[in-house]
């Protein structure tokens, strides 16, 4: 059976999703599609699972920075993100907190609503249908999970070339210039923490769905955050994404963002 160095890295980079001895894939491969082969989902029962995972977040119920500050903590707490770094430019971030006018530059105009204008965004990671983080790493590192469109990292592959940061149009992904772990308050030993030199990112809690765990932001955001699968009909996403105006971060660039605004 022939396998593709990328196929390769995919399988390897099951150490990206920080489950331990809890392993999510089964590394050995099945060949159904000529010399393509598939990884399969270890059967869990409790697993959650999409052809395209996305996220809508409605902004009229998070129009303060108190309001976003327990969605932030729930991610970085399990996530083992270092929060007390002194230096703001050694700051590491998987969920955030930015202006309009810095989330959605290609929509601001001079009459911007008072109100839309004056509320924060969360900005994550958009796992794009299309991402050039991808395309740039020369390692595989940050790969694209075919089975649910979920944009991840293997943190032992990762070389800390930060070409993954110059393709990303959203400035989601941060570097650790130095040892993140002095810096983190309560270690979430359930998860991987990282090395000085490693590029890291939101992952859309892809170890929690492996368990039938929605994901961190989605549960302490109080109903202000919609999490399902894009392609399926009835999922609570499509739905909102029927009924509701929303918008992307510059969409326009055809990366196809995974993640909606509802304003």
């Amino acid at each position: 059976m022939k396998s593709s160095r990328r196929r390769f890295l995919q399988i390897a980079g099951i150490s990206a999703l920080g489950l331990g001895a809890k392993p999510v894939y089964d590394a050995f491969a099945k060949e159904e599609h000529g010399d393509k082969p598939e990884i399969q989902i270890l059967k869990n029962d409790k697993a959650l699972i999409a052809k395209q995972w996305a996220m809508v977040i409605d902004t009229r119920k998070l129009e303060s920075t108190e309001a976003l500050d327990p969605i932030i903590n729930a991610c970085h707490k399990i996530h083992n993100v270092p929060t007390k770094l002194e230096d703001k430019r050694h700051e590491v971030k998987w969920i955030w907190e930015e202006g309009y006018h810095h989330a959605f530059p290609g929509k601001a105009n001079r009459f911007l609503d008072e109100k839309v204008e004056n509320t924060p965004f969360l900005v994550l990671c958009n796992h794009c249908e299309n991402p050039p983080c991808c395309r740039a790493c020369p390692t595989g590192a940050t790969f694209k999970r075919e089975s649910d469109g979920i944009v991840l990292m293997d943190f032992h592959r990762c070389i800390g070339c930060r070409f993954c940061m110059a393709a990303c149009p959203f400035g989601s992904r941060s570097f650790n210039f130095r040892d993140p772990r002095p810096f983190i308050e309560e270690t979430n030993k359930e998860f991987p923490t990282r090395m000085k030199g490693v590029v890291e990112k939101c992952n859309f809690c892809a170890e929690r769905l492996a368990i039938g765990k929605m994901p961190a932001c989605v549960e302490a955001s109080n109903g202000a955050i919609a999490f399902g699968d894009l392609y399926d009909p009835e999922s609570e996403v499509r739905k909102l994404l029927k009924t509701n105006y929303t918008i992307r971060r510059k969409q326009g660039l055809g990366t196809e963002p995974s993640v909606y605004y509802i304003v």
